[in-house]
Formats: C-alpha cells, sequence, structure tokens
C-alpha cells in the first residue's frame, strides 16, 4: 500500500531508538525525509545511517533536549529553513519513572511531567506553524496501554501519558478546522531498552519475548492475550498509517497496539 508519505517531511521526536527509531525507519521506506530528535548523538548516527540507506537519503539526526523550549524553537527554525514546512510531527519521548505514588518524589514528578509532557508541547507548539502552511500535516503522539489499566509501579508515568492522550484529544479538536488529525498510539508491553532492563533487574537475562511476557505475568498479573510482548517493529506501521494521507478521516483516536486486552 502506498502510504502517500514520498517526499513528506516528518520529524520524530524519540527518534533514536526504540519504537520511535522503528517509527523513522517506515518513514524512510516510504520515501519520506525524516528528521529525527534525539538528547544522544550515538544514538542519532547509528539510526541516520540506517534511514539513508531504507529510502531517506538526506536524513538528518539532531542533538536536542526538548524540555528546553529555545533549543526546541531553533532546531524548528532550522528545519523551516531546510524543508519550508512540515507535514508530519511524531513524539515518541516518554519519561522513564518508576514507583508507587507514596514513593516517588516531588523532582521524580518533576521529571516525569518534563520528561513526557512539557516536551511535547514544546515541540507541537513550535511546529505548528509549519504543519499549518505544508498542505497537509498529522501529529502522532505517544501514550500508553497503562493508562487504561493501572500498574501501581508507575503511578508518574502512567499520569505523564494520561496527559498526552488529554492534550492530544484536545488538540485534535483545535486542529480540525485546519484538517490536521491528531491521534494517540498506546503501545503495550513491548520489547523496549526500559522494559528490557526491568525484567533484568528481575533476573530475566534474556530478550525473548515469550520469557518477557511470562515475567510481566509473575510480576504484574495482567498480560496480553497473545503469550508474548510486541517488538518495536510492529509498532512503526501503525505510527507510519497514522501519519499518512491514506489516514484522512481519523482524528482524536486513541490506538491499543497492545497484544489484545479487556480494554473497553
Amino acid at each position: 500500500m502506498d502510504l502517500g508519505l514520498d517526499g513528506a517531511t516528518v520529524v520524530v521526536a524519540g527518534g533514536g531508538r526504540g519504537m520511535g527509531r522503528a517509527a523513522a525507519r517506515c518513514f524512510a521506506d516510504e520515501g519520506a525525509r525524516v528528521a529525527i530528535l534525539a538528547r544522544t548523538q550515538q544514538d542519532l548516527d547509528e539510526t541516520v545511517v540506517e534511514l539513508r540507506q531504507r529510502g531517506s537519503p538526506d536524513a538528518v539526526g539532531l542533538v536536542v533536549d526538548i524540555r528546553d523550549d529555545a533549543a526546541v524553537t531553533q532546531v524548528f527554525a532550522d528545519l523551516d529553513a531546510r524543508w519550508g514546512g512540515l507535514n508530519v510531527l511524531v513524539n515518541a519521548v516518554g519519561p522513564n519513572v518508576r514507583g508507587t505514588v507514596e514513593d516517588l518524589s516531588d523532582d521524580q514528578w518533576r521529571v516525569a511531567f518534563d520528561d513526557g509532557v512539557l516536551g511535547l508541547v514544546h515541540c507541537v507548539r513550535t511546529a505548528l506553524p509549519l504543519l499549518r502552511k505544508a498542505g497537509w500535516a498529522r501529529i502522532v503522539n505517544f501514550a500508553a496501554s497503562s493508562t487504561q489499566r493501572q500498574t501501581v509501579s508507575l503511578a508518574a508515568y502512567t499520569a505523564a501519558k494520561s496527559m498526552v492522550t488529554s492534550i492530544s484529544k484536545n488538540l485534535s479538536l483545535q486542529l480540525a478546522p485546519d484538517e490536521i488529525l491528531v491521534n494517540v498510539v498506546s503501545p503495550g508491553s513491548v520489547a523496549s531498552d526500559s522494559l528490557i532492563a526491568w525484567a533484568r533487574s528481575v533476573g530475566v537475562e534474556t530478550t525473548d519475548p515469550y520469557a518477557l511476557m511470562s515475567a510481566i505475568t509473575e510480576h504484574f498479573g495482567h498480560p496480553a492475550h497473545l503469550p508474548r510482548v510486541g517488538l518495536p517493529e510492529e509498532i512503526g506501521p501503525v505510527v507510519a498509517f497514522l501519519a499518512s494521507r491514506r489516514n484522512s478521516y481519523m482524528t482524536g483516536a486513541n490506538i491499543n497496539v497492545d497484544g489484545g486486552t479487556d480494554f473497553t
């Protein structure tokens, strides 16, 4: 299926690793012009080489801390000078904060908010002028299935992701007259770096997706219907579709990619 992304301009915040990188790969495969934002140069460099090989010959990686509003403003000004507009913004950055409500410090709550919400707001607010002049535009934000089925040790993470869902729904209403579509992807348990690190902390050394789901079942008691965790490359195509011209009438939606749940 041709997603209509050939030549489209795409920014993936958090595109240097994990599900953000998987989404960036899909955009490159479709011939889009891709810029990825991350804090770590090494992650960017490795990903950019791959994106150029896959079909985005002028892919670029930009080191930026999206919590810094001035830095975000400069990055998007540079991209505006390079491209003259922006078709797609993907926000794949999330907080890595664990703990219960009573255990988390105020500073940890602030980190969760800054990493998981404020950076997204900076990117959206700064990108909107570029999106509005591009002719067609999409925003895809990453939330999480844990907003619908709670895990007590992810209190701040889930709160931040719940705010992402709410902000996205609000944006979908605000931007509907401009026909800028805004949607949310809510991954379930996916073999991300953070999930693998957690598994190692409880003695699971393998990255086998079935073993990882067994660990989740043992420690949290709410596995997916499928007997394994997901893979980042299973999230990327969903993001690419939502961000594409093929998606022409879906906005304000929250799409679970979670291996099956009892969500209503």
